[in-house]
């Protein structure tokens, strides 16, 4: 039986499904899903730098769409049309419009910017407007450039005085000092260790010697019949206080010598003759003594 298909006709067949898949398989890399229904927008720019083919369009941080062509309009100088391709479902209020804004990591991206105080859409097709966001990027770039110019001469400085500071000779003497102090540090651990090793348990065993002493002592006073003497006390500390009563009252004999003025002054007056009657005796011994020889 003779085959319906000839060789060239398998051919062609072949070579039109490898097309079609390398389409296919070149937007999907892209990330255009052909068998998607879409709704397709045209934005103008003026200036559409680091916006490629396939950037993502994005509504309040969630990926609704791709850029799907960019395209200079040169009936119109300096207007750069792109062309969008959105959700089926995703609907643009009127009076909505596009920014460009710079990312670091996917360079830019195109966010839709809605207005919600109107129920009229764009139809699929139409022209919306484009405008270009703040450039954050550019921003800090003019804003810290200048800064980080003025501060390369002072960070020059910075680093001579530091590399002064690290080749100045005390800096040197320095470390020589802190090495010592670290040798010697070492050396007084180890005597440190040593008298930990071997004074401080011979401290110990005395410091229990003088415990178990103290301990016996406290047995002892434990066993003293305390009651007996501080009753013997009381009765030595009574007699003293007698005794001290007796000798501040005049009733006796050395409560007058120790009390009693007249006593002293008589006393005093009795000495005071004595010393003239022996000083008379001394002088006119013949007014008391005389001697016959008949």
């Amino acid at each position: 039986m003779k085959s319906v298909f000839t060789k060239e006709v398998k051919i062609g067949i072949v070579t039109i499904i490898s097309i079609v898949l390398l389409y296919s398989g070149i937007n999907y890399l892209k990330g255009i899903n052909l068998f998607k229904p879409v709704n397709h927008y045209y934005v103008s720019f003026d200036n559409v730098k680091d916006v490629t083919v396939s950037s993502p369009v994005y509504i309040e941080g969630f990926k609704v769409g791709l850029v799907r062509s960019i395209a200079y309009d040169y009936s119109n100088s300096g207007n750069i049309v792109v062309e969008v391709s959105l959700d089926e479902d995703m609907r643009i209020n009127k009076g909505s419009y596009f920014t460009i804004v710079k990312s670091l990591l996917s360079g830019g991206e195109l966010h839709i910017h809605l207005n919600k105080y109107t129920n009229e859409y764009y139809k699929s097709g139409d022209h919306i407007e484009g405008r270009m966001a703040d450039d954050v990027l550019g921003a800090v770039q003019d804003r810290l450039l200048p800064d980080i110019e003025n501060l390369i001469p002072k960070i020059d400085s910075i680093l001579t005085g530091l590399q002064m500071v690290i080749n100045h000779p005390a800096l040197s003497q320095s470390l020589t000092h802190i090495e010592r102090a670290t040798n010697n540090l070492e050396i007084s651990s180890r005597e440190l260790n040593s008298l930990l090793n071997k004074d401080v348990p011979v401290i110990v065993d005395n410091l229990k010697a003088i415990t178990s002493n103290f301990s016996d002592m406290s047995s002892d006073l434990k066993e003293l019949d305390l009651n007996t003497t501080v009753n013997s006390i009381n009765a030595t500390l009574a007699n003293l206080q007698l005794t001290t009563n007796k000798l501040n009252s005049k009733d006796n004999t050395i409560g007058l010598l120790l009390n009693d003025p007249s006593l002293y002054e008589n006393l005093n007056s009795t000495g005071e003759n004595a010393s003239r009657l022996l000083l008379d005796f001394k002088e006119n011994p013949k007014r008391y003594v005389r001697f016959s020889l008949f």
